[in-house]
């Protein structure tokens, strides 16, 4: 893995990612810590929906069946980035809709060549010019989503041969010298690819650094729970990581367990909270709820003031180590209404969608399975990247 990325990766490209993501993520974390220490918290970093706009319609996205699609302002994601940074914060999960649709994004990543930017893309629009502009800018990590073969891909993505868009846009950011990532959000549908030996190997074999697992959340206005995994799946792929992580060249990224192979929420934990591009601020992108919005008053003010996040930070643990919107999206809408959050959906009917969605397992209800590998075990401890995020 580390002869893949020295030789294999551009030059910039892995200054950038060593010193922006691995030096600044990891100080910007121990501030994070520092902060908690204190009694005061901002989180050690953000995702950040720059636009609802999409060319696919996934299952169990949350941007899907909005009334009116909402983009953030250049002047308004340049002030999320910019007070982030006075926090000491240089990491930043760029999402959508299809954030390759949103225009100022490279002005954005040019601007700010002291941080780093992960991608979150569906690869249909990364062609060999948009990956030359990445290799160019440095400070980006695009993490391509990747649902299912020829024939599951199109279902689960809404689209029209994925599958191959997908393969190419993998080719192209490697080629180019990326830090290329690949994201599964893993459900029934594509639970035997995501353990598959040969699909891993494929992704070695094209230079892909990280392989990032998520558990398939059923949100948004497809959210067809079906394809939720059960509690025996989520344990078969919790013990498949763990054992991934010592047999492949390459690094397995989870969001979810901690280095004993115990449950936790980033929200929760205030790793991390989402911004999405109509400006408010929400737990986690499948909480669609807030009380607070960017621009109103500084972040750092938001989040000193914001009882709605506070609160949340203890409540959501004492119910569950894993996902609350999974597990008991019941009593989420009553916490939601206690506070008198917005439905930030943008389907106008989220509390009611809740209500009537009936609980399903989450990474939090199996057996804790601890990670055997002493340097993942290091990672989740101390390191910024192995905290993972969300998916």
């Amino acid at each position: 893995m580390l002869k893949q990325l020295l030789f294999k990766t551009d030059k910039k490209c892995l200054y950038k990612f060593v010193y922006n993501l691995g030096i600044k993520g990891t100080l910007s974390f121990n501030r994070f810590q520092k902060r908690l220490n204190r009694g005061e918290f901002f989180p050690a970093f953000h995702f950040i929906s720059v636009t609802d706009d999409c060319n696919l319609n996934c299952q169990g996205c949350w941007v899907t069946g909005k009334k009116k699609n909402s983009r953030l302002s250049m002047e308004q994601l340049d002030q999320i980035i910019t007070e982030t940074k006075a926090q000491g914060s240089y990491f930043f999960g760029i999402l959508g809709g299809e954030p390759l649709l949103y225009k100022p994004l490279f002005e954005v990543f040019e601007k700010h060549r002291d941080c780093y930017f992960q991608l979150f893309t569906n690869g249909t629009l990364l062609d060999a010019a948009t990956a030359d502009r990445l290799r160019k800018c440095a400070n980006v990590s695009p993490l391509i989503s990747f649902e299912g073969d020829e024939q599951v891909a199109d279902i689960r993505r809404g689209g029209k041969q994925v599958y191959r868009k997908t393969q190419q846009a993998i080719d192209v950011a490697t080629q180019a010298g990326l830090v290329t990532g690949v994201a599964m959000s893993v459900c029934k549908s594509n639970l035997e690819l995501a353990l598959s030996p040969d699909f891993i190997h494929s992704l070695i074999q094209k230079g892909v650094s990280y392989l990032w697992y998520y558990i398939y959340r059923p949100v948004g206005e497809n959210a067809t729970a079906e394809l939720s995994l059960s509690l025996d799946e989520i344990q078969q792929l919790r013990q498949h990581m763990v054992d991934a992580r010592s047999k492949y060249k390459l690094m397995i990224i989870d969001a979810y367990w901690d280095e004993k192979g115990k449950g936790l929420c980033p929200a929760a934990s205030g790793l991390s909270h989402h911004i999405n591009a109509s400006g408010y601020i929400e737990p986690c992108p499948v909480i669609q709820f807030a009380t607070d919005r960017v621009g109103n008053q500084p972040l750092a003010d938001i989040y000193r003031d914001s009882a709605f996040l506070k609160d949340l930070k203890t409540a959501i643990p004492a119910k569950t180590s894993g996902c609350i919107i999974m597990e008991d999206p019941q009593w989420l809408v009553d916490f939601t209404e206690k506070y008198g959050a917005l439905d930030t959906s943008g389907r106008g009917n989220e509390a009611e969608r809740l209500r009537a969605m009936a609980p399903v397992c989450s990474h939090g209800a199996g057996e804790p399975i601890p990670e055997t590998s002493w340097i993942y075990r290091f990672a989740k401890k101390r390191a910024f990247f192995g905290l993972g995020a969300y998916g």
